[in-house]
């Protein structure tokens, strides 16, 4: 059971979330919050294995909230949700240590998917906002591009990263397992001197160009 800490100022938005996580067999929500202070110590006492985060909040807004918890607990997940998709949101949010970022309308489905892949160890994204990352990265000055020597399944893998797919998904299209998936992309973050999957994301653009 993948247990669930849900934090929004608006009580409705709360429910509905709570409505639609319980209605599953394998989430649970075990604890609410109206703002980042009670965030913080809700994280503290009750240890969820993610916290699905609002931003704009009174007093503690949740990209400090997410710092703080990151601070205190490295290993945590926060799956930010939010009703904004600029990079006035954005950015600070990654910057804090967010594990993926959505806006409030999307799907719930697919929403719930990216809750089970967040605590998997995906870094998710919509691909809107993925494409965004990795073309803001891609603007700063060029330097030169590593080329290790990447396996040919390895390029496979790299470039399903690069268009945003979880590794379930990848697992799906290259017919392999997702413990198989996983390897790969520990290899590739080891090779390429990347620490997680935008960065990866922004060296394969690098590489297969945009």
């Amino acid at each position: 059971m993948i247990t669930v800490l849900l934090v929004d100022d608006q009580r409705l938005v709360r429910a509905g979330l709570r409505m639609l996580i319980e209605d599953t067999t394998d989430l649970a929500v075990v604890g609410e919050a109206a703002d980042g202070v009670e965030a913080v110590r809700l994280f503290t006492e009750l240890a969820p294995d993610l916290v699905v985060m609002d931003l704009r909040m009174p007093g503690l807004d949740g990209v400090t909230a997410t710092r703080q918890i990151l601070a205190t607990a490295p290993r945590a997940k926060v799956l930010v949700l939010t009703t904004f998709d600029d990079d006035e949101h954005l950015f600070p949010a990654l910057s804090a240590g967010a594990a993926g970022y959505f806006v409030k309308d999307t799907e719930p489905a697919v929403l719930l998917d990216a809750i089970r892949r967040t605590v998997d160890g995906d870094l998710l994204f919509s691909p809107a906002l993925l494409r965004r990352l990795v073309d803001r990265a891609l603007a700063a000055p060029a330097a030169p591009v590593p080329t290790p020597d990447l396996t040919p399944r390895e390029l496979d893998v790299l470039r399903l990263v690069a268009q945003g797919y979880g590794n379930q998904e990848i697992a799906d299209r290259l017919h392999l397992g997702v413990s198989t998936v996983k390897t790969h992309i520990a290899n590739l973050l080891g090779k390429t001197g990347t620490d997680n999957r935008v960065r990866l994301a922004v060296y394969a653009a690098e590489v297969f160009g945009r």
